[in-house]
């Protein structure tokens, strides 16, 4: 324990740059946009189901004071997300659209395993920790404002990251971000009825609080998601879908450096509706291969979204 102390103190103080926003991963979901990302359901009640997978990796290595030797530093991390979400969408106007409101209960199971190795004048030495937790993340709040206009469909979509679910300052895995954090994200969607095309896109903004247990502020992050698609019918899609995300400001405070996080994703969209009963019930698979990353984990994710319309 002792040796793993000394090397993590020791990744403290170089200037690593291996996961940007702290605990790796901000509040909205990467890759949770996509297809139909601008349309807003008919009035109605729905209950939405985002079942998420990721697997990621980071490396890095520095070299320590006083050419003293190497410090290589390894980030290994799998997480399954379930997202529950309620949703009401009224035939309020807002700004000339529609308004929508609602939910989203984050269940989330997370392990991480960190390890560093340092190579003092030819002489190695290691050490590695690991942490694994299954928990209630931060409950959102989410607003939406849509509006369409022949093929033309978009949406304003706000969340709001509630800091109370499941966290710990001395734990590597946590569900819970222990911070306040904003995002805005503005979807559009074209849709040829008669060719079957598609292309829709949102980009967007979140805004992170400070962790007041840790002193961290995470940077202001922009992300952008898009999808190409071929409706082959009113219940089958397929095409592709992906995002780039790139963060704009630092990370600061305690922070041990100007930390700014970036990567791209691409990969397969399908889409399928078929009647559950007398329900339609709409099912999106997405598999994402993230690419050129910066301070941040890279890996894969693959994501089932499940749209039900409640009927009451």
């Amino acid at each position: 324990m002792l040796l793993i102390a000394l090397l993590f103190s020791l990744s403290a103080l170089a200037p690593i740059k291996a996961a940007a926003v702290e605990g790796g991963s901000g509040i909205y979901l990467l890759g949770s946009k996509g297809s139909g990302a601008g349309i807003l359901p008919p009035t109605g009640k729905y209950f939405l189901n985002d079942s998420y997978y990721y697997s990621g990796l980071a490396s890095a290595s520095t070299a320590l004071p006083d050419e003293a030797g190497t410090l290589a530093f390894g980030l290994d991390a799998d997480a399954f997300v379930n997202l529950s979400t309620f949703l009401n969408v009224t035939d309020t106007q807002v700004l000339g659209g529609r308004l929508a409101y609602g939910v989203v209960v984050p269940v989330v199971a997370k392990d991480v395993s960190a390890s560093a190795t340092a190579s003092f004048g030819g002489s190695p030495i290691s050490g590695a920790v690991s942490d694994d937790t299954f928990a209630f993340g931060d409950p959102l709040l989410t607003g939406i404002i849509g509006w369409s206009s022949g093929n033309w469909h978009s949406t304003m979509n706000v969340l709001l990251n509630i800091p109370v679910g499941s966290y710990s300052p001395n734990s590597l895995a946590n569900a819970g971000f222990n911070r306040w954090g904003l995002d805005t994200t503005l979807a559009v969607t074209w849709l040829d009825p008669a060719t079957g095309y598609e292309v829709s896109v949102a980009p967007g903004f979140t805004f992170n609080g400070e962790n007041d247990d840790t002193g961290y502020r995470s940077g202001t992050e922009f992300h952008l998601e898009f999808a190409a698609m071929k409706h082959q019918s009113k219940q089958f899609a397929y095409g592709l879908n992906g995002y780039y995300y790139h963060q704009i400001t630092g990370d600061s405070g305690t922070a041990p450096g100007d930390f700014k996080g970036r990567v791209g994703a691409i990969g397969p969209a399908l889409n399928y509706t078929f009647l559950a009963g007398n329900t339609p019930v709409t099912l999106k698979a997405k598999y994402l291969h993230e690419f050129d990353a910066d301070n941040r984990l890279e890996g894969g994710s693959a994501l089932i979204q499940l749209a039900i319309p409640l009927g009451l």
